[in-house]
């Protein structure tokens, strides 16, 4: 790291951005492995990973990154654990493959557990003195679930209850166990870029007009707004045609306004643009420090709305924002070129997740 701290200026008005260095230093993106990313939310999937009770479906947690192994575990009783996928014992994975079990079983060496991950057997153990402790149990790691979509993570520095909350009072009326995973609409991309740049360019719309001509076209740019709260940000594009707008019920908030998205952002990787047609999760996935994949899942509740307004056109939008992130990552290897200055009418995303990297980094997450 540098020998400078890393600070943000709570006031946007006298705040300087984060600086060059932090994009380029392999060591600290390192340390995002523990300080940002085992202490935040992730996306896991949705809940047809688990089809049937007593099934088992094991997974990395961030693969190619911080690589945890873990285990989504379907109850008999239809209750969803997220256990580690490591026995206890001498450290072997349990399940490298989905699977409907009755008992979780290691195959190296035969410890047995329960479903709920509590130790049951273990053969050639008799005379170990004081066995089995609670650590020889399989480790419980926290879950949330939003609709039909699950989130899971190693040690949280803060519930993710309160963003669903804020989440439901804007796109609650849509019925997101009726949204269809499409996957010829779905696809990841590598972007040649630090993954925090992205979360950079996504988080304001101030690029907008100057690098997405079919998008602004369909966005009433002057009515753009941008809300920060507790590790969220949300974006909302207006429609210049109220045939591109979502229909709100009464009583909603934004009753009677024309939206045509709502993109939240959830720290520090989790992407949710609601359309009128339906959802795209975008899940940045950092690779390295020049090099990040972007994960783009599809579903759609109303295909006869597909490929219109500002949900049209994504694959087209997306390349545009790779161009000038890929751009940035280039730029910022210049000796020229050390911090720069927020918009406070425009980057307000963009501060705020700055502010909240320096917290997590500084070690003081969830403060």
């Amino acid at each position: 790291m540098s020998e400078n701290p890393l600070f943000i200026h709570p006031d946007i008005t006298r705040a300087e951005t984060l600086p060059a260095w932090f994009y380029r230093n392999p060591q600290l993106f390192e340390l995002q492995k523990q300080q940002v990313f085992a202490k935040t939310w992730q996306w896991v999937g949705h809940e047809h990973l688990l089809p049937l009770p007593e099934w088992v479906y094991p997974f990395l947690f961030m693969e190619h990154f911080v690589e945890e192994p873990m285990l989504l575990v379907r109850q008999k009783n239809g209750q969803t654990l997220n256990l580690s996928n490591v026995c206890t014992h001498r450290g072997n994975m349990l399940y490298q493959e989905p699977a409907q079990v009755q008992q979780l079983i290691c195959r190296y060496h035969g410890r047995r557990f329960y479903p709920d991950g509590q130790f049951k057997s273990m053969p050639e153990f008799t005379g170990v003195q004081q066995f089995p402790r609670p650590c020889d149990s399989l480790h419980r790691f926290p879950l949330a679930q939003w609709g039909p979509f699950l989130f899971t993570s190693i040690q949280p520095a803060f519930g993710l209850q309160e963003i669903i909350g804020q989440m439901q009072l804007k796109v609650g009326f849509l019925p997101l166990h009726q949204f269809v995973f499409d996957k010829s609409r779905s696809k990841d991309y590598l972007v040649h870029g630090h993954w925090a740049l992205y979360c950079d360019n996504y988080l304001e719309g101030f690029h907008i007009p100057f690098v997405h001509r079919d998008l602004n076209a369909a966005l009433d740019y002057g009515n753009y707004t941008v809300e920060t709260g507790n590790f969220y940000c949300l974006q909302t594009g207006y429609a210049n045609n109220a045939a591109d707008a979502f229909t709100l019920p009464p009583g909603h908030p934004d009753f009677g306004k024309q939206v045509a998205a709502y993109y939240f952002w959830v720290f520090p990787n989790m992407m949710f643009n609601f359309y009128p047609w339906g959802l795209s999760v975008n899940i940045v996935k950092p690779v390295a420090p020049a090099r990040t994949r972007v994960s783009f899942l599809t579903y759609v509740y109303d295909e006869r709305r597909l490929d219109t307004g500002a949900g049209a056109l994504l694959d087209k939008v997306e390349r545009e924002d790779e161009f000038v992130v890929e751009s940035v990552q280039k730029g910022i290897q210049s000796v020229a070129y050390q911090t720069g200055r927020y918009s406070p009418a425009r980057e307000q995303g963009v501060h705020h997740f700055h502010r909240l990297l320096t917290q997590f980094l500084n070690g003081e997450a969830g403060v």
